[in-house]
């Protein structure tokens, strides 16, 4: 009997389903470059919609969507942005606004609930004097939910109060919103208000929501009139997009509905990783599908272990180099959270023994998890 792989290295691992690859196949397709795709066209209608923004715009990648979506807001060179220092854009997108957009970044320090400070977003805020010196603040980005910090969501309430800041400051925002909808989801916030004060977001429709391929961008028309163009300019530009974009619509009609379920399955994971006395797991910091556990026994490192759990079929990353990430999906049912949990205790009885063996696997189970 072949033993499931219980896969938690990310939610981008998830396999079509049986009804996106159905759509897939039986897609109306048409050239997207020239603007004709019609299952294309319908799909960023409706993401428009759902996002409540004017427009939207289906590129390849979340890291493009970001990036586009940088471009578009600073089309001036000696632009600067104001982001996290533990943020996706900053940290795991190849530095693309700095080395292809020659935007500037301009750090602040992200709490652990994945804020930023407001008094401190208002002071990294270039003043018009110092244009001789500084570059020109053209925008800020927040995350949401917040990989780095956890999966952490940001309140409306918050949102609110940055986009105030933009606004006053004649600034936009943008929303790095690969996982919103677990965000929408965990706060109980619509999620066309949770963006409200957002000029842009981006929208990774291969994560939680589970779809092979892509992301989304939302805004105004004449944002994505402007992100049309850098999207070409990036090699983003696809032809019958439609076959994508309709495994896309599937996922956001069928999995937001069940992201509620990941996100309780994730604190019963972190409830059983904590009764095991060699990790320390900070349950209130589970609010979504994501469990950070560190490990405080120095003869456990979270490579081994995650070597030794990948011989028990359980796929996991390390986070750094005391601590390992769990996330949660739609594939993951009751049963599996279970039997990670069995295969993880056994896998620290057998390395405390001495008794592991460890080899080359090649699964990606030891590669840290940048960018997922």
């Amino acid at each position: 009997m072949v033993t499931k792989v219980v896969d938690l290295r990310s939610d981008t691992v998830t396999k079509p389903s049986e009804a996106m690859r159905a759509a897939m196949a039986a897609a109306d397709v048409d050239d997207d470059v020239l603007g004709a795709d019609p299952t294309a066209r319908r799909f960023e209608a409706e993401m428009a919609r759902i996002m409540g923004k004017d427009a939207a715009l289906f590129v390849p990648s979340g890291t493009m969507a970001n990036l586009v979506s940088v471009l578009a807001h600073c089309d001036t060179r000696g632009s600067e942005i104001i982001l996290g220092d533990n943020s996706h854009i900053h940290i795991y997108e190849n530095g693309g606004i700095s080395t292809i957009g020659g935007v500037h970044p301009k750090t602040v320090a992200n709490n652990p609930d994945g804020t930023m400070d407001i008094d401190r977003i208002v002071d990294a805020i270039r003043h018009r004097e110092g244009s001789l010196y500084y570059p020109t603040t053209r925008l800020i980005c927040l995350e949401n939910t917040h990989a780095n910090c956890g999966g952490k969501c940001l309140s409306v309430e918050y949102t609110d109060k940055v986009g105030e800041v933009a606004k006053t400051h004649g600034l936009k925002l943008h929303i790095d919103g690969a996982r919103i909808f677990n965000a929408s989801v965990a706060l109980g916030v619509p999620v066309d208000r949770l963006v409200r004060a957002a000029d842009s977001v981006s929208v990774c429709l291969s994560k939680g929501l589970g779809a092979p391929v892509g992301s989304v961008i939302v805004g105004s028309k004449a944002f994505i009139d402007k992100a049309k163009i850098l999207r070409k300019t990036l090699g983003g530009g696809m032809r019958q997009v439609g076959i994508l974009c309709a495994a896309a619509y599937v996922g956001v009609r069928d999995t937001v509905g069940k992201l509620a379920d990941d996100h309780r399955r994730a604190k019963v994971l972190a409830d059983g990783l904590n009764k095991i006395k060699q990790f320390t797991v900070d349950l209130t910091s589970v609010e979504t599908n994501m469990v950070f556990f560190d490990i405080a026994d120095p003869r456990i490192s979270p490579d081994n272990l995650c070597q030794a759990l990948e011989q028990r079929n359980v796929l996991a990353m390390p986070a750094s180099s005391k601590s390992v990430r769990l996330v949660i999906h739609y594939q993951i049912s009751d049963s599996d959270v279970q039997q990670a949990l069995t295969c993880i205790e056994k896998a620290v009885e057998e390395i405390l023994s001495g008794n592991a063996k460890f080899e080359h696997l090649t699964n990606g189970s030891t590669a840290n998890s940048y960018g997922h």
